[in-house]
Formats: structure tokens, sequence, C-alpha cells
């Protein structure tokens, strides 16, 4: 029996003991196409040279210096280059995961106010479904119940909207559009209702991940989510820790909303995978009031800006650029999606097909028109997840995609690289895996 605190305490994972590409190779020599990039993580496959490379001759140099006695050259490189690609943002504060950068976030926006002579701002407004971390304040401001349950004591209360989600809450007698105006017009109500001057700031995930499966907002809510943002000087903080790094097609998930947040958060793809990495980006003028106040910001974590993650992440953002990977993930994502949508549009237990670039979420129902979910005791995420690891294929299945107990969905997020024979491959196994599930449970 291993003495390693998995995941779960009833089974033990596969034993991975080696990659090519795309595909992770198990103890057996059995190989698994990675559909799911893990958590949207792994864009560039699992041994892209340039990365390694870059990783490695940083380790030659110097493995770890702690910030608070040092900077490198790496970790100035990194935050120049994304910086200069992130519309807005001036400043970059990099960490080792996505948890800690939405915690530093929080932290930083409740800092601000105080520094700012307005100490009643400590309110936090998120969406009903958001997950933003592990961490206590991070899972606080989360919005999926089941997550959070267990550790209610321990959180301090948020507040929530309705999250932005056509295919369940969209009224028939409402365009897109309309639809997004009206949710997103519950943050104005949320803010009157709390007092604005109670309120330091709303969060949200540019195109929501894990808890929904890749939806993307309604055209036009995140400008009206700006604009009341404004009104009643509260900050917009995305998160794009799953979505981002051009995961949905453009490097930042926010530049096809026509906003500029005060804070964006990234992870997952922002290392590739091939070291642990967190970002916290932020406007000047947020920055510009701790230097004015107190000079410091009163956060920080041993591994922040570690050598070794920082040289992988910049080698990462220069592959993606370099090789035009955006373009790709824009028609890989196009192609995928149609063909999704040629096997599995008519099967019965199908119900929506969305997504952006290669970020896409397939959701499972029991009744078409109904849009009634299936029954959760019957687990169909398990048993999706379960199959199509027999059939060689990682995928990343969820359930309580509704409410956080009810509704199936799969999000498929490969690597930035998948060629067209694996995109062939990834949507034939999945609509075979739902195909072989649904028949079982539902005859």
């Amino acid at each position: 029996m291993s003495h390693v605190l998995h995941r779960s305490l009833l089974s033990e994972p596969l034993l991975a003991t080696s990659c090519e590409g795309l595909y992770i190779i198990d103890a057996h020599g059995k190989r698994y196409l990675d559909a799911c990039g893990g958590a949207a993580v792994s864009n560039l496959g699992h041994d892209n040279p340039e990365v390694l490379a870059a990783i490695e001759k940083q380790l030659n140099n110097l493995a770890y210096a702690h910030s608070a006695f040092f900077t490198t050259q790496a970790l100035e490189d990194l935050a120049d280059l994304l910086t200069s690609l992130a519309p807005g943002m001036d400043k970059v504060m990099f960490l080792a995961g996505g948890s800690e950068a939405n915690e530093a976030a929080l932290k930083l926006a409740r800092q601000y106010f105080v520094e700012k002579g307005q100490p009643n701002k400590q309110l936090f407004i998120s969406r009903e479904q958001s997950y933003h971390g592990n961490t206590l304040g991070a899972l606080a401001v989360g919005g999926n119940q089941w997550r959070k349950k267990d550790f209610m004591p321990l959180l301090r209360e948020s507040h929530y909207i309705s999250a932005c989600y056509e295919y369940r809450l969209k009224l028939e007698s409402e365009s897109s559009f309309e639809y997004g105006q009206r949710i997103a017009n519950e943050l104005e109500t949320k803010i009157l209702e709390l007092g604005a001057e109670n309120v330091a700031a709303f969060i949200a995930e540019t195109v929501v991940g894990a808890t929904v499966g890749a939806v993307p907002a309604s055209k036009g809510y995140f400008k009206r989510i700006r604009e009341i943002c404004d009104q009643y000087n509260v900050l917009l903080i995305l998160d794009e820790v799953m979505c981002g790094i051009g995961r949905t097609g453009s490097l930042f998930a926010y530049e096809v909303e026509d906003v500029i947040p005060d804070m964006v958060t990234s992870a997952k793809g922002l290392g590739a995978g091939y070291q642990p990495i967190g970002a916290l980006l932020c406007q000047d003028n947020i920055t510009d009031a701790i230097r004015e106040g107190s000079g410091f910001f009163q956060h920080g974590h041993t591994f922040m800006g570690h050598a070794s993650a920082v040289a992988g992440a910049l080698a990462t953002l220069n592959y993606i650029i370099n090789n035009d990977l955006l373009t790709q993930v824009r028609e890989k994502g196009d192609k995928l999606q149609c063909l999704f949508k040629e096997k599995l549009a008519n099967h019965p237990n199908v119900g929506d097909i969305r997504g952006r670039g290669l970020f896409i979420g397939i959701e499972l129902v029991a009744n078409k028109e109904t849009k009634a979910p299936l029954e959760p005791s019957l687990k169909i995420n398990q048993r999706i997840k379960k199959l199509a690891m027999d059939k060689g294929l990682m995928c990343y299945p969820m359930g309580g995609t509704i409410d956080g107990i009810n509704g199936d969905h799969i999000l498929i997020a490969p690597a930035f690289v998948v060629s067209d024979e694996q995109i062939g491959d990834i949507a034939r196994i999945i609509s075979e895996v739902i195909e072989e599930v649904t028949d079982k449970v539902m005859a």
C-alpha cells in the first residue's frame, strides 16, 4: 500500500513512467492520449525540448534564490514579456499555482482599499458554481458548494450572483445579448444590497472551466460588468487560471471581451506543466496606491518567482508565440468542435457542445428537450473517465455541473500541438465512450 495521501483513499492511481508528445505511458507500457492536458495544463505536450532545455539551463546556473533577497534575469524577462502581452497590465507577481494567484489577488484588493483609506471595502462577490482555488480565501469566494461544504466553519462569508450560463439560464424570449445584460445587472443589485462602500471586488472566470465545462460569457456581458464595477468603485478580478495563456485562442481570454480588468490571474498553461507556476497581474494604479502608502504588499510565499519555474514559463510563452500556436488553437478547436457536433449533436443524452478554442465542454442530460440532468447516483462522469482510460484516452469529466450535485459534463483541453490524427482519435473515442456508457445506464 502506498504511503502517499492520494486524492482518493479507496483506490490508487496508475503509475506513470514516461511520456511521448501528447501521450503518457504507464508502468505496463500502455499509452494514454492526453485529451485534457491533465487539467488544461499541458498545452505543449509532455516532452517539449525547448522548455526542458530552458529549465535545465537555469538549474545548472541557479536553482533557487529567495525573492526577499534576489531577483533573477529569467524572472525579470518573464515579467517584461507577460505584461507586454496582457492588455492593460503593468505588474506581475509569480507564485506556485492558481490557488496562490487568486489568494494573492484577494489580499491585494483588500490592501489596495486599506491604503486608499477605504477600510470598509472588504466584501467579495463571485458567481454561483464558480471555483477559484482550494486555499481558504480562494475557496471561500468560490460558488461551488460541493467543494466548500465540509470546510464552511473555516471560510468567511462571500456573496454570489448567477452564473452566465446560457444553455440553462437564458429565457426563450431573450436574445443572447439581452440575457447577458440581465445576468450582468445582478451585480449592480448585489452591490447595492451590500452597500458599495463595503464591496472590494467581483471575481469571475473569463471562460468557466472545471465546474461547468468551458462556458464562455454572452457577448457584452463582461463589458456591462466592467461598467458596473467602475460605477461603484469595485475592482474586477478575472480568473484565467484554466482558460488563459492561449487555451481559448487568444493569449488572454479577456482580449475578446472588450474589457480591461483591474487584475487577472493565470497558472496551469503558463508553465505547461513542466514546473508549478501561477501569476497575478495588475494595473499600475493598484501598486501605485501601495507604493504611495505603506510601500509593502503584505503577502509572500517561499517559492514565489522560483528561478527554474519562471525559466520554464518564459520558454513556454516564447514557444507559443514563435510557433504561432494561437492560430492553431483557433483552427484546431473549430475542427474538434465540428467533429463533436457531427458525431454527437443528435445523441439523446448530449445536451450541449460548447467552448472556445481548444477548451470544449460536452454537457450530458437525461432528456434533451427538458434538459433534465442524469441521476447523480449513476455516477456518469466517473464511468466515462474509467472507460476512456480503458480505451487509452484521458479526459476531464465532472459531476455537479448545475448546482454542485446535479449535472454531468466532459471537459476537453488537448495540447496546442495536437495533430489532426489525434483530433480525430479524441472525437472518435469520446463519442464511443458516451455511446457505451449511456447505452448501459439508460437501458
